[in-house]
């Protein structure tokens, strides 16, 4: 019996750890896709774009900002895709070509952080998923009222 009350107890902290552990890398892409638009913003208004790229990303980016939680994904799958379609733009001028240089260095390393943080998140995401979908935690209820991971339809594309 008591074997039994370690075995429930040991699956009831795991199922939180596993719960913590999906909102720490909540907080890390959180952080990671806030950078992103914040070195967007700075690329748009840097003045190495045309001004019509300079509205469109710096207005997206500014979206992906104050996007409410229900309109985030909306919101960063925008700006994802304005800024893979900005990768390639042409600079004229040297000192320009320098600052763009350095902006779009600034960039790659963030969505390089967002990436990672996307697939930390995920697995995360899934491991929680998987523990909780098993019978001895639905019939103990371990999971309390803990909500469901989820994951964002933002994270299935490319940053």
């Amino acid at each position: 019996m008591l074997l039994i009350v370690w075995y429930i107890s040991f699956t009831a902290s795991r199922l939180d750890r596993l719960h913590h552990r999906v909102e720490t890398t909540w907080g890390n892409l959180d952080a990671a896709l806030h950078q992103r638009a914040g070195i967007a913003l700075e690329i748009a208004r840097s003045g190495v774009l045309d001004p019509a790229s300079s509205v469109i990303l710096s207005t997206a980016a500014h979206s992906a900002l104050v996007a409410l939680p229900e309109n985030r994904s909306d919101a960063e799958e925008d700006l994802s895709q304005i800024i893979t379609s900005m990768v390639n733009i042409e600079v004229l001028g040297a000192d320009l070509r320098l600052k763009a240089f350095e902006l779009t260095e600034s960039l790659n390393e963030v969505r390089g952080r967002v990436r990672i943080a996307i697939s930390f998140h995920v697995e995360a995401v899934n491991s929680t998923k998987l523990q909780r979908s098993r019978g001895l935690i639905k019939f103990f209820r371990l999971a309390g009222r803990a909500p469901i991971p989820v994951q964002f339809p933002f994270e299935e594309i490319a940053v």
